[in-house]
């Protein structure tokens, strides 16, 4: 856009500055003109006097003689080598002045003028035949100070070439001059390109020329509409995880029940009474839905329950909403042993082997979202990796490109994602083709997430001895990093 308006802004401007070259050449010529008009009349008033100052020979033998009028002699001696004449017989004998002065011989009385080019100069002449002492010759005079023939021989060099290195020039300032106030404009177009997708925060107005500022309030007005759109749209999503988490948790303790009694075939007459009093009147009706039944609500039950847990989660770890809360000091061992804690039972469930390598290690970020990642890679590996396999949480501190960066990762030895699959996964809702267990898609997407908001993206790559997948997040650089533990990043 500003590249268009400044050639625009050039194409308007110098535009009329050639015309003006061009009127200016014109109006030039129109001068010469008059003035080469006022160098014919006096080249004509003075013809006359030339033929008079031409007399004849005083004796035989000896050609006319040339006794000049003080009017011819005044011009040749003001004009000095720019001037010239000659006389010459009717049929074109030169008698006096200079051979190169010449031109069509005249028929008739009438004056005649021709223009000829001697010595680098163009000459105007004037020729007349006439009678005079000598009898009937043909004079002429030549003048080499006639504007119009300069003009005209100096058209390129005195006129065009300045006038149009004066666009040149101006062409150049213009652009300048044109870049030198678009720059606010470029500044902010800069400004708003360079921000995150996440900053609604009005631009300051007063940092913008006044003919800017009604974009600049434009801006913000669509900055405000935007924001309360986004503001809206995650009210709607927190609110209704919100509602949906109380009555699933009691469908779920419900269906708990249910199956608790299906699997005891109705033998628990204590348990009904405590979970469902119906049940006591009838245990038999709970067992006709069949423990397969019951087992399929459960599992539909549980992925609802978590899938509105992971959108509230989802919610909450959108980075706008951690924009202004600041950050502090995690101890990431710490946080793993928690992990560790709250998972055990879910892999000891599937017979999976859940082990921790932490060392050492703080990094700068929001515990409670960096608690919500970790649970859901672990959460994701115990789902998605085979019975009986492994699943290790580890912490610390790798060398990066030079640089000394604190890490989680959680690592498994199951069926893994392809390497083309890897950008896909991090989508919300998407599965990847084939893949096992219950899940709603949004394990990795709120993860992912999470780690934006901590300035990082979530590294996917293949686990060890080419097995499984290992998902880490690289936390930024500290100033003070200390020298804990360092390793080489794996993949890097």
């Amino acid at each position: 856009m500003t590249s268009d308006l400044r050639s625009r802004l050039l194409l308007l401007l110098v535009l009329p500055l050639a015309v003006l070259v061009l009127v200016s050449a014109t109006l030039d010529f129109r001068s010469a003109d008059d003035a080469a008009a006022q160098h014919d009349q006096r080249l004509l008033r003075l013809l006359p006097a030339l033929a008079d100052s031409v007399v004849a020979g005083t004796s035989a033998g000896i050609g006319p003689l040339l006794l000049l009028a003080p009017s011819v002699e005044e011009f040749l001696r003001r004009s000095g080598p720019y001037t010239a004449f000659s006389v010459r017989t009717v049929g074109g004998e030169l008698l006096l002045g200079e051979d190169w002065v010449q031109g069509p011989l005249p028929s008739t009385p009438a004056a005649e003028f021709h223009s000829i080019e001697f010595g680098g100069v163009t000459y105007r002449v004037a020729v007349q035949r006439g009678s005079t002492d000598a009898g009937e010759l043909v004079v002429a005079l030549a003048d080499g100070s006639d504007s119009r023939q300069q003009w005209l021989q100096q058209l390129v060099l005195r006129v065009l070439l300045p006038n149009l290195l004066l666009v040149a020039a101006a062409g150049l300032a213009i652009h300048w001059a044109v870049g030198r106030a678009f720059k606010p404009l470029v500044d902010l177009a800069n400004k708003v390109e360079r921000r995150s997708a996440r900053d609604l925060n009005p631009i300051d107005a007063s940092t913008s020329p006044q003919e800017v500022r009604p974009l600049v309030h434009a801006l913000n007005h669509l900055f405000e509409l935007v924001r309360a759109q986004m503001d809206s749209q995650r009210r709607f999503v927190a609110d209704a995880a919100h509602q949906l988490r109380t009555p699933l948790a009691g469908l779920q303790a419900q269906v708990e029940a249910w199956a608790l009694l299906a699997r005891s075939g109705g033998k628990d007459r204590n348990f009904d009474q405590k979970w469902h009093p119906a049940l006591s009147q009838s245990p038999s009706s709970a067992i006709t839905l069949g423990v397969d039944e019951i087992e399929k609500l459960r599992a539909a039950t549980r992925r609802t329950s978590q899938l509105a847990h992971q959108l509230l989660a989802l919610s909450r770890a959108d980075a706008r909403n951690v924009d202004t809360a600041s950050m502090q000091r995690v101890d990431l061992k710490e946080l793993c042993e928690l992990a560790l804690g709250l998972h055990l039972d879910a892999a000891a469930a599937r017979g999976m082997d859940l082990g921790l390598e932490a060392q050492p290690v703080h990094a700068t970020g929001h515990d409670w979202l960096l608690r919500e990642l970790l649970s859901n890679l672990v959460d994701n590996a115990i789902k998605y990796a085979s019975p009986g396999g492994r699943v290790t949480i580890r912490c610390g501190r790798c060398m990066v490109r030079g640089a000394l960066r604190a890490y989680l990762e959680v690592e498994d030895d199951g069926p893994g994602v392809s390497p083309g699959e890897h950008a896909n996964v991090l989508q919300r809702f998407y599965r990847a083709p084939g893949a096992a267990g219950e899940g709603t898609g949004l394990g990795l997407s709120i993860a992912d997430e999470i780690a934006r908001a901590h300035g990082s993206t979530l590294q996917l790559m293949r686990g060890a001895q080419e097995r499984g997948l290992l998902v880490r997040l690289l936390f930024v650089p500290e100033p003070a990093a200390s020298a804990e533990s360092p390793k080489t990043a794996m993949g890097e």
